[in-house]
């Protein structure tokens, strides 16, 4: 499958022309959405949250985990968890927030599904009948361009038969600028909602009629700047500056390289211009020697 950035649509206006404050805070970024989804009193939004991307899974009572892990190879850097918690059954799910692309994200999100698989069984048991892990990725970028599908769910089953070889580690993509083709529309389920609000947000100035379950009443409760404390708003002017910042290098570097790209197919094409130049005037040198000519005459033809 190949992987293709795809920024949000409405990037470029935002970071350009307006402010970088609104009402509502881009959640996104890892702070704000720990503020949101990772406190106790934010344990109700994301319970809310995890019933409507896990139906299946009833949620009894969320216990926040420490999202800290030792990396084992040693010189590197430890990992660190967005949001991580496990629910009465000890079910733990694993979320974690990528605002831009970036290489084996995939392969990230296998390596930190791990933790929370060793995490429980720390205690050194040997049954290996650990409970299920949910890796939850959520993506403000889309590796799937043009689908209108949010969710993309992923288990462990063999190539031929598809049989399921384990659902004790799933993972589950969000997609989030994939919901901008249903989100808010007649027919768009909950979740395809609440991908458009947390991709949205931050350019809303009220929360849409058409979102009136309690999950996004919390969400953007959470998301009002207006209920930030003073340190609260400077830090988040802050991070929205360095966002800000970052994108506008990612946009430079962009144009940079396809502007470099052109000037060296421009050089690429002069160079093939001259080869082919070259053997055309050595066609004809090669004739005229056949046909007779001196060194000195063909030499004052060709104009040397």
């Amino acid at each position: 499958m190949k992987r293709l950035f795809f920024p949000a649509l409405w990037k470029k206006d935002v970071m350009q022309n307006k402010p970088i404050i609104g009402r509502y805070a881009r959640i996104l970024l890892d702070d704000w959405f720990k503020r949101s989804f990772g406190q106790e009193n934010s344990k109700r939004l994301l319970q809310l949250f995890l019933e409507a991307l896990i139906p299946e899974h009833r949620i009894v009572e969320l216990t926040y985990a420490n999202t800290e892990h030792t990396n084992p190879s040693e010189g590197k850097k430890d990992v660190r968890i967005d949001v991580e918690c496990t629910d009465a059954d000890g079910t733990r799910f694993v979320v974690e927030v990528q605002v831009a692309d970036q290489f084996h994200f995939y392969e990230r999100a296998v390596f930190n599904s791990s933790f929370a698989i060793l995490q429980q069984k720390a205690k050194g048991e040997l049954d290996y009948d650990f409970p299920t892990v949910y890796f939850i990725g959520i993506m403000d970028f889309s590796f799937h361009v043009g689908s209108d599908r949010v969710d993309f769910r992923y288990k462990i089953r063999e190539n031929r038969t598809n049989e399921l070889m384990t659902p004790r580690v799933q993972y589950i993509f969000l997609e989030l600028p994939n919901s901008l083709q249903k989100g808010l529309k007649p027919g768009a389920t909950v979740l395809e909602n609440i991908c458009y609000a947390l991709h949205q947000m931050e350019h809303l100035t009220e929360q849409p009629a058409e979102l009136k379950q309690e999950i996004f009443k919390l969400l953007f409760e959470s998301a009002e700047i207006a209920t930030f404390t003073p340190e609260e708003r400077v830090k988040y002017q802050n991070d929205m500056t360095t966002e800000r910042d970052r994108y506008n290098q990612l946009v430079f570097a962009e144009a940079k390289g396809r502007e470099e790209g052109r000037e060296e197919g421009r050089e690429e094409g002069r160079e093939e211009e001259r080869l082919r130049s070259q053997a055309y005037l050595q066609s004809i040198t090669e004739k005229l020697r056949q046909k007779g000519f001196s060194e000195e005459e063909i030499a004052a033809v060709m104009g040397k």
